[in-house]
């Protein structure tokens, strides 16, 4: 079978994680432990993780010209990640991320993008030749809204399928709603996409569908260890989530855009693909670090065998309570 070709415009960014007994408070100095330094990048996690599922995978990003950039440099070597059009630069240094995590594995995350704010619509059009042969085009919003908003543009012109991650979330113009094959926020993002404080009390299926009224054709809303909502014309329909003994969420929407990538590009129907997705999810969630979490093909096809999952609870059951 041939590779289903995805490129991801998107970014990258050195991680820098620490585990605390507790989160810190202003003023306060804790001892952490298990700190770790690697790739990182909602972009380069995406180009990653579905080059590991089997796709032929491109980054579309900008870097900097820095010690940092050669943990990019040779993260793709590695994975098999096409780095065309990866652009070095001495205008900014490589994007950056400090990551604190709990004992439960919840986290905050504080970023510099650094050369990543320097992508720009121009930029992406650099790239139009490799969107133009890509089955699917991805974007995330660590790069400015304007290099999205091309991504998208650009694999709707030339027939791609596009998936647009908005996280972290920012304000969107409605123009680019009718580009977004499949939009894919968390339920803080759904909030904040629609103005409101990301912990506003609506229920989530209400949200996304406002959110289809602004004319995005497929509204796929992770919700963390309850599931996956879908919102379509002609699917209103909740995923369970796989149960795994979490330790660090960090990777884990990253993960899911990506199956979620591989399985549209290789034709499965929406709720196969919402399911390979959520199965890359949870395997995500099993250990620390993002890049060492992201699964091989054959980890999720065992995760997703009948053995390990009630198959008619996905099929059939919809989303209808409140949230």
């Amino acid at each position: 079978m041939t590779s289903t070709i995805i490129t991801v415009v998107g970014s990258f960014a050195v991680g820098l994680t620490l585990r605390t007994p507790v989160m810190p408070i202003f003023g306060q100095t804790l001892i952490g432990s298990d700190f770790d330094m690697g790739p990182g990048g909602k972009g380069s996690n995406q180009a990653v993780a579905t080059s590991r599922l089997g796709a032929s995978s491109s980054l579309v990003g900008i870097i900097g010209d820095d010690k940092l950039a050669e943990i990019a440099t040779d993260l793709y070597a590695a994975e098999g990640v096409d780095t065309t059009y990866l652009l070095q630069t001495k205008e900014r240094p490589t994007g950056v991320g400090f990551i604190i995590l709990n004992p439960k594995g919840e986290n905050f995350i504080i970023l510099d993008m650094g050369a990543n704010n320097l992508m720009d619509a121009a930029y992406v059009d650099t790239a139009e030749a490799q969107i133009a042969k890509s089955d699917i085009v991805m974007a995330v919003l660590e790069i400015p809204v304007a290099a999205a908003i091309r991504g998208m543009e650009l694999g709707k012109k030339h027939g791609a399928l596009t998936i647009l991650n908005p996280a972290p979330a920012a304000e969107l113009p409605p123009s680019i709603f009718p580009y977004i094959d499949y939009l894919t926020p968390n339920e803080s993002e759904l909030r904040i996409l629609l103005g409101l404080p990301p912990d506003d009390p609506t229920p989530t299926r209400t949200l996304a569908a406002q959110l289809r009224g602004l004319g995005v054709k497929n509204v796929i809303v992770t919700m963390g260890a309850e599931g996956v909502l879908i919102l379509t014309d002609t699917l209103d329909q909740f995923v369970p989530a796989f149960k795994v003994d979490v330790v660090d969420t960090t990777g884990a929407g990253d993960a899911f855009n990506s199956g979620l990538a591989v399985a549209l590009g290789e034709g499965q129907p929406l709720v196969e693909a919402v399911r390979f997705g959520a199965a890359c999810g949870a395997l995500a969630c099993t250990r620390l670090g993002v890049i060492p979490a992201l699964a091989q093909r054959a980890d999720v096809e065992k995760l997703l065998t009948p053995t390990t999952f009630d198959q008619s609870n996905t099929l059939r059951r919809s989303f209808h309570e409140s949230r």
